[in-house]
């Protein structure tokens, strides 16, 4: 019995001084980001600056998303360059509608000019190839895309 009254408190002291020292060594900062997606990025890298036009990218695409396209109102789409090729000229084309016309076309100058600068400051190299004017538009489920003539 008086080895049971020595034993027993021996062990919870033993116990509260171990949990203790564990909390002693959590980091104490609570700023920090829990998940590893909300942590700062670097804003000098490259990936950074690539998923920042990638983001861009998608708030256009989205934007004109929004807007169905249908044969009858065709006539109220236009093709515009999108991106930019480092040795010049657009990489694609995009079709809009005609209405949104005053909203996204600073959008999509504002993505080329920073395709063209990032372009630059990473010596990014491209085929060079030419990319021709849209033919027209044409309506697939919905949805407006650009047409190329045939050679």
């Amino acid at each position: 019995m008086k080895k049971l009254f020595i034993q027993v408190p021996t062990l919870v002291l033993i116990s509260f001084f171990a949990l203790n020292s564990c909390k002693a060594k959590a980091d104490s900062n609570t700023n920090l980001p829990k998940d590893i997606a909300e942590r700062p990025a670097d804003e000098s890298s490259q990936k950074y600056d690539q998923a920042q036009l990638d983001k861009l990218r998608a708030e256009i695409e989205a934007e004109i998303s929004k807007e169905k396209c249908a044969e009858a109102t065709i006539k109220e789409w236009k093709p515009a360059p999108m991106g930019s090729k480092a040795c010049g000229g657009p990489v694609s084309y995009i079709a809009y509608p005609t209405k949104l016309e005053a909203k996204i076309l600073p959008k999509i100058e504002n993505y080329n000019k920073k395709e063209s600068e990032f372009n630059k400051k990473y010596n990014i190299s491209s085929d060079c190839s030419f990319v021709g004017e849209p033919a027209g538009i044409r309506c697939i489920n919905g949805k407006a895309q650009v047409v190329y003539p045939v050679e």
